[in-house]
């Protein structure tokens, strides 16, 4: 017999948990399947013993390099930014660095403000009550009265800005642009039976003490209080579609054991990647064009948020590796269209925690500043921490050309699928990138760094993938309605980062949680009839 359920969701990263969690308060019987495990403290080593080195392969963001067993691998080939995700119970938030800014009231309407893009069907002013419960349940560090976000409080105090924060805060000022501390889920005091961070880990390695807001950390337990059933290790691999309604999935488990589930309603929460891979990989009995596909933008649009990264070398030690990697100040200076910028929309200047010594080891002999030998140690102590970076994040603009597809050559222990990335950097980003960098040295000669070093684009850091099945009222120019439904599927719901319409140029994880429950209460005032069938 076929396990039955109210809810199905696939994948338990940011939205899925969020949605359990919502749906499961409400009383339904929701079952979370995640192709990945749940990680408990023996799977971390600890920084003082090392645990660095699992940077570079378990706690790897490249599925390619982890090549876990459940993991689908990604040939990014015809791509110049490698695809970033981790699988597992809380998703990338797993290795995310916290920064949680909300997206801002212009992000929803660049075709109505700019002429580019799309407008989203939904504005702020309707996400704004979830961004509001999401928070309170996440946990954000930061302070209010930032004009930029003038709706957010009740906000823990602020990550501390270190001697780097600092020092890059004096260069901002210098320039007269704004700047303003991190909006960062990591508790700085005791919030929601979680403690404080100790800062002794860095963000995006994990977390042991469950002081960081990942997913895991915060709608886990909640969901798993209200009755959740979680199916860890179990990859599905396909939805059965008959008459424009989801009859089952077939999915296989950690013995490696094929098996079918059913409910009333299903959800996909698998990112902008993995969900168009698994509508990509099904087929209708009555058609041969993928799930929930009419439109032909399954897989389209893929958008990736483009990266530069810029580093200044200073005399002093500025300490900066301390504290969360992601969290410590941004600057929206050029978040919005200017003319006399010479591109479309914007970018966020944001600072980075400097890394570990293994890696900035690499990072300093691969460019020639100290070399192996003798000398090693000592030019080593002399640039490691006295350094500070940061990354110029750009909004991507949808592009239909963007896209991912199935690569049935590329499969995995279980005979999975992998995907293709094909995707093009455009020149409205390169103007953007070019743009970010100039200006991210400036402000680092401005506070006192003797040299700077910046590129772009970096390589391995599609950590947000966004479009790839896009909301919209129009089903002829979308995949899913305002509500996160398929327009061509009757109980088949999508509320990850792939129905972005468009990208903004900020981290996405608070945007992708608030969406996540406000469609799930749209499930249960709106589409609850599917639930009594």
């Amino acid at each position: 017999m076929r396990e039955s359920y109210d809810v199905i969701i696939i994948g338990a990263g940011a939205s899925g948990l969020a949605s359990a969690w919502f749906l499961c308060k409400e009383g339904l019987k929701v079952a979370i399947f995640e192709q990945g495990k749940l990680l408990n403290e023996q799977d971390y080593i600890p920084i003082n013993k090392g645990g660095e080195i699992q940077k570079f392969k378990d706690l790897n963001d490249n599925p390619n390099v982890r090549k876990h067993d459940y993991d689908y691998l990604i040939n990014s080939d015809n791509s110049p930014i490698d695809i970033a995700n981790f699988n597992g119970i809380g998703g990338s938030t797993i290795l995310f660095s916290g920064h949680y800014p909300r997206f801002r009231k212009s992000d929803f309407k660049t075709f109505s403000n700019d002429k580019v893009g799309i407008d989203w069907p939904i504005d702020y002013t309707i996400l704004k009550k979830y961004y509001e419960i999401n928070e309170r349940i996440t946990g954000v560090a930061g302070i209010s009265g930032n004009s930029n976000y003038p709706d957010i409080k009740n906000l823990l105090p602020p990550v501390p800005l270190g001697k780097m924060g600092y020092i890059l805060a004096k260069g901002f000022r210098k320039l007269n642009w704004d700047w303003w501390p991190s909006y960062s889920s990591i508790n700085t005091i005791p919030y929601n039976n979680r403690p404080a961070d100790d800062y002794q880990r860095p963000s995006n390695l994990g977390d042991v003490n469950m002081s960081k807001g990942s997913a895991n950390n915060t709608y886990l337990p909640l969901a798993k209080s209200d009755g959740l059933i979680i199916k860890e290790r179990c990859i599905v691999s396909k939805l059965i579609c008959e008459n424009n309604q989801i009859k089952n999935i077939n999915y296989i488990d950690n013995d490696g054991s094929f098996n079918q589930a059913k409910a009333k309603i299903y959800i996909i929460a698998a990112s902008g990647i993995g969900t168009p891979r698994l509508l990509l990989n099904s087929r209708s009995t009555s058609s041969t064009n993928a799930i929930a596909n009419k439109s032909n933008l399954v897989g389209k649009n893929l958008m990736l948020h483009p990266i530069g990264y810029v580093e200044g070398l200073y005399k002093e030690n500025l300490y900066s590796n301390f504290g969360p990697q992601g969290c410590c100040l941004m600057s929206q200076e050029f978040h919005e269209t200017k003319e006399e910028n010479g591109f479309e929309r914007g970018y966020t200047i944001q600072a980075l925690r400097g890394p570990l010594p293994i890696e900035s080891s690499l990072s300093l002999t691969n460019r020639k500043i100290i070399t192996f030998g003798e000398k090693f140690w000592h030019e080593f102590e002399s640039n490691y921490n006295h350094s500070a970076h940061m990354i110029v994040i750009t909004e991507d603009l949808p592009d239909i050309r963007n896209e991912i597809t199935i690569n049935k050559n590329l499969i995995n222990k279980y005979d999975q699928p992998g995907v293709n990335v094909n995707y093009t950097l455009s020149d409205n980003s390169k103007r953007m990138l070019s743009h970010g960098i100039n200006n991210s040295r400036k402000v680092l000669k401005a506070s006192g760094a003797y040299k700077t070093f910046g590129y772009a684009p970096v390589r391995g850091t599609g950590w947000h993938t966004l479009g790839t099945c896009r909301m919209g009222n129009n089903p002829k120019e979308s995949v899913v309605n305002k509500y996160g439904k398929c327009h061509d599927v009757t109980n088949l719901f999508i509320i990850d980062g792939s129905v972005f319409p468009t990208s903004s140029c900020v981290n996405p994880a608070a945007t992708i949680q608030s969406l996540a429950l406000y469609f799930s209460e749209k499930i249960i005032s709106i589409y609850k009839e599917l639930l009594a069938l």
